[in-house]
């Protein structure tokens, strides 16, 4: 028996990846704001003759860089002081905006580093509190990601995705991907609750074992009961069984490759074309949609897009376009096309 959520139940948060690395960031704010300082002492050491100092008179170049500090940092001891209208021109004019630039530099990296980085993981929190209409990505191995690589490649954004693994190896391809990550146990209930699981736009399933996505499945259902499914299988045994854990889509990639493999034995470019429609790189590709109000009526055979129609699902029926009731389209039904690549990107 799965134990209640709780709030104080520990798990890693959401979280996604920065643009720029924390080393890196760090590095160009501070080799900026040498390379200032290094202006300003070049500029005071051309102009040391336009400077005094009180205590012994010379001006020396360690003295330039005591100066050029003290003056960076708005000290300002008297001990060595600009007496020239030039050397004073210089100072208000180049030494100030450049203390004020080196100024905002420090600032600004107590504030991406404290301020910011404090903030972002807030804000990520209420973006872990209202998530809607994502896709939650249980398991990042082979299947999941390449089923991640594909979700963008056909325009998904990348943060309306939700990646949870266990591995924060796989985790850390993901967010450089730019996907939303948790690292957590997908098969319990306060990890799934966590990314609202209930308020996906669609969950996908690749534990890597078919136990324990399956278990996954009987936990998300449990959860999201209106929420579609689609788990990856490989025993051909365990697929009735993730059906009736409440999966809506069950892919076997043990029969698929033996689909390719068949098609191959019976044709040179039956397995090439599989391959295409499987793939958004491919010339052309299968799309599923809603009917069109204008094509209310029209045969499968005479799409408003172009495309090849291939099957309608009315309901809980599957008619193929050799069947009667492809003839005319109704309201409700989900058409299943053939479209060229181009003709779909034009259409999304």
């Amino acid at each position: 028996m799965k134990r209640p959520f709780s709030a104080t139940r520990r798990f890693r948060p959401l979280r996604r990846a920065v643009r720029v690395p924390v080393w890196a960031d760090l590095f160009l704010r501070l080799s900026a704001a040498l390379a200032l300082i290094f202006i300003v002492v070049l500029v005071h050491y051309a102009d040391r003759d336009g400077l005094v100092d009180n205590h012994d008179g010379h001006v020396s170049f360690l003295d330039v860089v005591y100066f050029t500090m003290i003056s960076i940092t708005t000290t300002g001891f008297g001990d060595i002081a600009p007496i020239s209208d030039r050397s004073r021109l210089i100072e208000a004019v180049i030494v100030t905006p450049i203390r004020f630039a080196v100024i905002f530099i420090f600032v600004g990296t107590a504030y991406n580093f404290i301020i910011k980085r404090s903030w972002e993981r807030f804000r990520m929190a209420r973006i872990q509190k209202q998530l809607s209409g994502h896709v939650v990505v249980l398991g990042f191995g082979v299947s999941g990601s390449e089923a991640v690589a594909e979700l963008i490649e056909r325009g998904t954004d990348p943060s309306s995705i939700v990646v949870m693994d266990s591995s924060e190896e796989r985790l850390q391809i993901a967010e450089d991907m730019g996907c939303n990550v948790i690292c957590a146990d997908a098969a319990r209930d306060e990890n799934l609750m966590a990314v609202r699981i209930a308020q996906a736009q669609t969950v996908l399933v690749s534990a890597g074992r078919d136990d324990a996505s399956i278990l996954i499945v009987l936990t998300v259902r449990h959860l999201a009961p209106s929420v579609p499914i689609s788990v990856v299988v490989r025993a051909e045994d365990n697929e009735i069984l993730a059906r009736q854990a409440g999966a809506d889509n069950v892919i076997n990639p043990v029969r698929f490759t033996g689909l390719l493999l068949a098609g191959s034995a019976q044709g040179s470019h039956v397995a090439d074309y599989l391959a295409d429609l499987a793939s958004v790189s491919g010339r052309v590709q299968l799309v599923e949609r809603p009917v069109r109000p204008d094509e209310l009526g029209k045969p499968l055979s005479s799409l408003a897009t172009g495309g090849m129609g291939l099957r309608i699902y009315r309901g809980t029926e599957a008619v193929g376009f050799w069947e009667e009731g492809a003839k005319a389209l109704q309201p409700g039904d989900i058409v299943v096309e053939i479209l060229p690549t181009c003709a779909e990107e034009k259409s999304s």
